[in-house]
């Protein structure tokens, strides 16, 4: 899997955990670690637990990835998924605030992410 497509992969895992203010800030231009950067927020921490589970074991189960490194924990409200080309940063909305990733690379593109129609938008409109 390409790491534009797995930073989406990891996007759409935590959305179906509904994680907060998913962005993913493309990296590659001015990073020679990783290409993407995913940030989601959870609420708690069995909400952090949640997110960082649906993504390591989806990815692990259906796609044989694993993360190289896994950094953080729940207590601390901030738990970092490293899968080379991707990393994934989860965590409490204190914290994300904080830390600011996104405003110390405000420079950086954001990959766009289209909604999808859900069935019954698409009655409607059909």
């Amino acid at each position: 899997m390409d790491s534009r497509k797995l930073a989406l992969k990891c996007r759409e895992l935590a959305d179906n955990k509904k994680a907060e203010n998913i962005v993913i800030l493309d990296v590659s231009k001015v990073s020679s670690i990783t290409d993407y950067f995913v940030i989601a927020t959870g609420t708690s921490e069995p909400h952090l637990r949640a997110i960082v589970d649906e993504i390591m074991e989806t990815l692990r189960e259906d796609y044989g990835v694993k993360p190289r490194a896994m950094d953080g924990t729940l207590e601390t409200s901030w738990v970092v998924l490293d899968y080379f080309d991707v990393i994934v940063h989860v965590m409490r909305a204190d914290v994300r605030e904080n830390y600011n990733l996104e405003g110390l690379w405000g420079d950086v593109p954001r990959l766009k992410v289209r909604k999808r129609k859900s069935p019954l938008q698409q009655a409607i409109k059909g």
